[in-house]
């Protein structure tokens, strides 16, 4: 078993026990999160949806994500981060959310965001969204990806961990 698949197991029996429903919204991880919750047979019981939000424009349109917030501090920011688990814990039928925003690259990356800076959020319903900064090593893509999903999964399992 992978180490994604174990925390993905870990988080959908956690969830599953307090009767909690998942929902990720994704940007530069395209649906990762999503994929390694639903590889796992039986997760439909908790895994409730997933938002693959790419474009600003998806951001805005399908989890609310303020055009101000982006205009303001761009879409790979801790401002983006909350408003996308607020947004898609308030479209869904969630319980618990978390959103990935970040720079794979190769390109893109500045000296200010740099490539494999990605921002995280996780929220809890009745709870403000909490963001986390990670800037992962910048040794390509599919390696940012993979970590970013792994940190999601890590952080819906320490959120999940700590409800009653």
């Amino acid at each position: 078993m992978s180490p994604t698949e174990v925390v993905a197991r870990t988080v959908l029996d956690a969830c599953r026990a307090k009767g909690m429903k998942i929902v990720a919204a994704e940007s530069c991880t395209g649906g990762m999160v999503a994929a390694a919750l639903t590889d796992i047979a039986g997760s439909s019981d908790v895994f409730e949806r997933g938002f693959v939000t790419y474009s600003n424009e998806a951001k805005q349109e399908l989890l609310g994500v303020g055009e101000e917030t982006l205009a303001a501090h761009g879409a790979v920011s801790a401002e983006t981060a909350r408003e996308m688990a607020q947004g898609a814990l308030a479209r869904s039928h969630g319980d618990i959310a978390v959103s990935i925003t970040g720079i794979a690259g190769p390109g893109g990356g500045s000296d200010e965001k740099p490539v494999g800076l990605v921002w995280f959020a996780v929220a809890v319903r009745g709870e403000d969204a909490q963001a986390h900064r990670m800037l992962f090593p910048d040794e390509g893509r599919a390696a940012i990806r993979a970590a970013a999903t792994r940190f999601a999964l890590d952080l819906l399992s320490q959120a999940a961990g700590r409800r009653p």
